[in-house]
């Protein structure tokens, strides 16, 4: 039982002493750590802002459109894709492309290139892929469709079937 109360004590010595010679690198450890935490949701904070600014820039284009202010519309929404953001780049490009709010093809190929590039999951990439397929050949670039088409085949893709069937027309 004696025993027991030495070790005891000399724990806390022990833990005392550790505590006076680290002293300075611990109350650094602690203040870093509170510091990464604090930017943590600084940053996601700045992130959920940005994010939502967006979704209204892309709500303000949909209101432009239903008022039929076309100019504005196109301008929100080309914002909206150069945001890359990963959900409403994609309902601005749809939104274009449905409307034909841009005829310029060369801007519209540019797009779709900002939207391939996104870090976003193979299912919505290989959509974009197929989306730009199916605009190459509604602006008669018939080959270019077709390879893109083919690579949805070789790849596996979930859209692979719809690509056949187009291709064997």
């Amino acid at each position: 039982m004696d025993n027991n109360k030495d070790n005891k004590e000399d724990i806390k010595k022990k833990s005392g002493q550790f505590y006076t010679q680290n002293k300075k690198k611990i109350i650094t450890l602690i203040i870093l750590f509170f510091l990464s935490l604090g930017t943590y949701f600084y940053l996601q904070d700045l992130k959920q802002k940005k994010s939502n600014l967006i979704s209204e820039k892309y709500l303000q284009a949909g209101l432009f459109l239903a008022s039929n202010k076309k100019e504005g519309s196109t301008k929100l929404l080309e914002e909206v894709i150069l945001s890359k953001n990963k959900f409403y780049a994609i309902l601005a490009l749809n939104t274009i492309l449905e409307k034909q709010l841009i005829t310029d093809s060369t801007k519209i190929l540019e797009y779709f290139e900002i939207l391939e590039n996104l870090k976003i999951d193979d299912e919505k990439r290989d959509l974009i892929i197929f989306k730009k397929a199916l605009y190459l050949y509604d602006i008669s670039s018939i080959d270019e469709g077709e390879k893109l088409l083919k690579r949805l085949i070789e790849s596996n893709s979930t859209l692979a079937f719809l690509a056949k069937e187009i291709l064997d027309k």
